[in-house]
């Protein structure tokens, strides 16, 4: 799923694997086996790959925001 997702966004920037790879700052194969639904990967890496593009990573959940709200009555 994210591999055909990035597949999918950097197809439509018209931008190669190579391409990617190296805005992203990380080698050709990260951005092939990425795409290829390789699950061991780095999160920095991810997050690299997944800012190139501009797709945005969001955590959710049934909990979430009760969670939002505990961490910012712990922040003050």
């Amino acid at each position: 799923m994210i591999g055909d997702m990035i597949r999918f966004h950097r197809k439509e920037a018209d931008i190669s694997q190579i391409e990617l790879a190296e805005l992203a700052g990380v080698g050709k194969t990260v951005i092939f086996d990425l795409e290829k639904g390789k699950s061991n990967f780095r999160i920095e890496t991810l997050l690299k790959v997944l800012h190139i593009l501009n797709i945005k990573l969001e955590f959710n959940s049934q909990l979430m925001e009760i969670w939002k709200e505990q961490y910012e009555k712990d922040l003050s």
